[in-house]
Formats: structure tokens, sequence, C-alpha cells
């Protein structure tokens, strides 16, 4: 498997995609038994997002059980606005995982400048979401072995994520690929 070896352009901007061959594909980094998670079959492309990518990641959003209540597919206007946020901000790669033409998971991974740590760069992985077809597969460790190799690429020193409490399995997926739940998360609604 080959990740994307750099990823400097935001999301409308060409790029050199990022294919692998599950059948051909080494084994990624950071598996815990050192084994091929994927088991799907087919060319996986990760690739920066598109604007008509919005109401496939929208759905899979939606498609859990949090997702559910805060996430409305019906009404894309406040996504393809935050969408064109991001496409313009030079410090987020949004990017989808594609097979045989259909958006199967998505990331969001934000470059954090910052004074504290000597300087360090940071960045940060949100909105992980693969589709349920292929949920088991692999491709979540896929897309976040793409955001910290991408992370290291643009010198960050740290990859930092959160995870809602409520999912178990989840923590367990994260400490398996070597983060550490080395801190406690707080959250104020505005």
């Amino acid at each position: 498997m080959r990740l994307m070896d750099h990823f400097s352009s935001t999301p409308q901007q060409d790029h050199e995609p990022t294919t692998t061959d599950d059948a051909a594909a080494p084994r990624p980094r950071g598996d815990a038994d050192g084994h091929r998670e994927a088991r799907s079959t087919g060319e996986l492309l990760i690739r920066p997002a598109e604007v008509s990518d919005v109401a496939a990641i929208v759905a899979m959003l939606a498609d859990d059980p949090l997702g559910a209540t805060r996430e409305s597919p019906e009404d894309l206007t406040p996504y393809l606005a935050a969408y064109s946020r991001l496409a313009s901000d030079p410090h987020q790669r949004l990017v989808v995982a594609e097979r045989a033409g259909k958006v199967v998971g998505t990331l969001q991974l934000t470059l954090v400048p910052g004074l504290s740590r000597r300087a360090a760069t940071r960045s940060l992985i949100e909105g992980v979401r693969v589709h349920a077809d292929e949920r088991g597969s692999g491709l979540g460790s896929l897309l976040i072995e793409w955001a910290v190799e991408t992370s290291s690429t643009e010198g960050c020193q740290l990859v930092q994520l959160t995870s809602d409490a409520s999912r178990e399995d989840a923590h367990r997926f994260y400490e398996r690929l070597g983060f550490v739940a080395s801190h406690v998360g707080f959250k104020r609604q505005l």
C-alpha cells in the first residue's frame, strides 16, 4: 500500500491520488498482529473531498447512534457552506476514501500550529467515518495511517483526536493503532 506521499493542496486543487490495491499491498503499520486487516478487494483511492462528495460524507456522519441525533442529511445547506470554508483553509485536509467510484470513508485532518511544546505543530483528526458496507474491512486503519503519515510529512510533532466517551469500540480501535488516552477533554455548547 502506498499512502499519499504529500498532500499540500486544498481539497479543490489538483493532487496526486493515493491508490491501494488490496491484493498486492504490503501490511500497514500499526496493525496489532502485524497482519493486513483489509479483506475487501478492489482499488482504494484516498483523495481530497470535492463538493460533490458532501452528501455522501453527511450520510456517513449521520449513520451511527450519535450522528443520527445531530446531523441533518436532508438539508445540505450548512454542510456546503462548511465545505467552502474547509476548502479555502490551507490547514484543513478533508478527504474521502473511494472504492469503485463510491465514497466509502472520510476524515478531516486539521493542522494546528502553536507555541507550546517548543512551537510544535499538531494535527487533529476529526470526523472519521467508514460506510456500513466497509466496516471491519481495515479501511478505518488505512484512513488513520494516511492521517498519521500526512501529519508527519507536514512537520507535525503530535497527532491527536477525540472520541465520544460512549464509543468504547472506537477507543479500543485507536489504542490498537498506538494512540494513548492521555488527557480528559471538555466541551461547552455555544
